[in-house]
């Protein structure tokens, strides 16, 4: 997808805005999975998430490709849109943000806070999107998809840093929503020429990727109702499944009761605050712990940005009510 040069020069763009994230090796993970451990902390990322980098990416292409444009408008569940807002507002853009109703209230307010004017649409991102879609069509605004070449390139950054420092990783563990991360992570290893095999996580309510690549062709599924909101997408991007299809090693599934558990283990082992996303590779590693004994596992912890309310809801021993 990306020349190692193309990813050397996203590589050097994201650094002027961002400092690189940390790669941990934590030993009571290792122990929890009977493997040397590997985290990417992308929760500690500007925005508390690794969509950062894309924002950084997609809006210097725009303002270099598309200099009429006032501003953008995107739908998201909150990682994204943060990252839009932000890298645009800085470019003195505008930064229309549709999500849907019952959306994270700290992430919205994070949102607001990165200067995006916000709109509640629908039941669900899919539905946000559509509305997003139809904005962009009567007003000056780049309608920014949740998957594009350039927001692909910024995400890869991440793999980019990991492979470089640890081109030994027997496995990486990756969530997937519409497919930016895994995505990325597949093309940093391929332009590397590392040999890590590459593992998707989805939830077991939100399994349009999963089933889409076994497939081979787009599966939408009727809802998609998971307090890990950054993967709860009931329709598959083409272009993505077009890469993680072939380029995953497998897709594994999780349910809210492991992903609960995997947040609490990241606290736990780690201190580190994990959101349902960002928790599932963890939660995917944990079931499948005796096929990667011994080996040397990387762990995508995507994002930190859980509400308070659902943190101790966690903490406390439940499963959120999204």
């Amino acid at each position: 997808m990306f020349t190692e040069k193309e990813l050397s020069e996203a590589q050097a763009l994201v650094a002027r805005h961002m400092a690189p994230t940390a790669a941990h090796d934590w030993p009571l993970l290792g122990q929890a999975l009977g493997a040397e451990v590997i985290v990417k902390h992308e929760n500690h990322a500007p925005t508390g998430a690794f969509k950062v980098r894309g924002g950084i990416t997609f809006i210097d292409w725009l303002k270099r490709s598309h200099p009429e444009m006032r501003g953008i408008v995107t739908a998201t569940r909150g990682n994204h849109g943060q990252s839009q807002a932000r890298a645009a507002v800085a470019a003195g853009l505008e930064a229309r943000i549709v999500v849907p109703h019952g959306n994270s209230t700290e992430k919205n307010a994070a949102m607001r806070a990165y200067g995006a004017t916000l709109i509640e649409h629908g039941q669900d991102f899919d539905t946000a999107r559509e509305l997003a879609m139809e904005m962009a069509e009567k007003e000056p605004l780049f309608p920014v998809p949740p998957f594009h070449r350039e927001l692909v390139r910024g995400v890869a950054t991440y793999g980019y840093e990991l492979f470089s420092r640890h081109p030994d990783l027997d496995v990486v563990y990756v969530p997937i929503g519409c497919g930016s991360g895994i995505c990325g992570t597949i093309a940093a290893r391929d332009a590397l020429g590392a040999k890590a095999r590459i593992v998707g996580v989805v939830s077991e309510h939100a399994q349009t990727a999963r089933l889409s690549a076994e497939a081979g062709a787009p599966i939408e599924t009727d809802s998609a109702r998971t307090f890990a909101d950054g993967m709860a997408v009931r329709v598959p991007v083409q272009a993505a499944l077009d890469i993680y299809g072939p380029g995953t090693d497998h897709i594994g599934t999780v349910s809210e009761d492991e992903i609960a558990a995997a947040i609490r283990l990241y606290f736990t082992a780690t201190h580190n605050l994990a959101e349902g996303a960002g928790a599932a590779a963890l939660a995917l590693a944990l079931k499948e712990k005796d096929e990667n004994a011994g080996r040397k596992v990387g762990l995508i912890l995507s994002g930190g940005n859980i509400d308070t309310g659902w943190f101790r809801t966690v903490l406390a021993g439940q499963v959120p009510e999204p």
